[in-house]
């Protein structure tokens, strides 16, 4: 095997090990007739199977990668649970400071 594709390779075991998978899960619809059994029914007959994606809600963000700042697509469920470290764009609570400059 090249070098290259050991590289290739670490690089993305390395995304993989930070973000997961970000390939759709498979799975299937069904398509039901009939009125449940608890609704006074006789009970639901499957009358087709389809297979569908489940995708994951990706968003194209930036993020901290070994200390550089690197657009990526990330799942919300991510971002949402803090695994994923974002760069500060302005350190909070600095308001005065930006007023003031303006006045200058």
């Amino acid at each position: 095997m090249s070098t290259l594709k050991k590289n290739k390779r670490a690089k993305l075991a390395k995304k993989h090990k930070a973000y997961g998978e970000n390939k759709p899960a498979l799975g299937n619809s069904l398509s039901q007739r009939g009125k449940a059994k608890y609704l006074g029914g006789n009970g639901r007959k499957t009358t087709g199977i389809t297979r569908r994606k489940f995708k994951k809600n990706l968003q194209r963000i930036r993020v901290i990668e070994d200390g550089k700042v690197v657009r990526r697509r990330v799942p919300v469920s991510l971002i949402r649970s803090g695994m994923v470290e974002r760069p500060v764009v302005r350190e909070p609570f600095t308001v005065e400071k930006i007023e003031a400059e303006k006045k200058k």
